[in-house]
């Protein structure tokens, strides 16, 4: 009998900090609506918006941890496009990173984030002990890590894609399939645009 009724104190427990966590809305939930896949952001915006250097964003595309999905750099002078979704996992690498998760982690975390729809990722918390990083789609599986000594820090998605949104409202985006496409020099362009402007 004193076995069930701990099981019971437990199970409410659990089912209260579902609850709280729920909630909160800090994580999971939150209506979301993805940007067109053509819409993208240059290097320097990308960097602001994800609270990252430009040395990090190079170097992370050219080890293929974080690469520009909307346009790639094809040379000398041209520029990536980042999308939303990019600049969202990239503020996502940074905090695992700030956190001390080591780069084959967050490496494994950034391709399982790729399989993922994009409306999805709204839907995600992470979670890690400094050593590996845990997905977690509900307020229950949060509790079981948790409680099982698994989890010392959340990354909820949802309120990283509101940050990155609300960070991105006053910069530039471009469309892939602009006047842009060319390669060129950025500076060229910021010259030619005071010219005609």
């Amino acid at each position: 009998m004193a076995a069930s009724s701990g099981e019971g104190k437990a199970a409410r427990d659990r089912r209260d900090a579902s609850q709280r966590a729920g909630e909160q809305g800090l994580l999971f939930g939150g209506a979301v609506s993805p940007l067109p896949d053509d819409v993208g952001y240059r290097g320097p915006t990308a960097c602001a918006a994800a609270g990252i250097t430009y040395r990090q964003l190079d170097y992370w595309a050219r080890t293929e941890l974080v690469e520009p999905s909307v346009r790639s750099a094809h040379g000398s002078g041209s520029q990536r496009l980042y999308s939303f979704r990019d600049i969202l996992v990239l503020k996502v690498v940074k905090r695992l990173l700030d956190t001390g998760v080591s780069l084959q982690q967050i490496r494994t975390a950034v391709e399982h984030l790729r399989n993922r729809g994009v409306e999805d990722l709204a839907q995600i918390t992470l979670m890690s002990d400094g050593v590996s990083v845990y997905e977690c789609t509900s307020p229950d599986e949060v509790v079981d890590l948790l409680q099982g000594g698994q989890g010392v820090f959340g990354i909820a998605l949802g309120r990283v894609w509101q940050e990155v949104e609300a960070g991105l409202a006053e910069l530039p985006a471009e469309r892939a399939h602009s006047d842009h496409d060319a390669p060129g020099d950025e500076l060229a362009h910021r010259r030619r645009v005071r010219r005609t402007g």
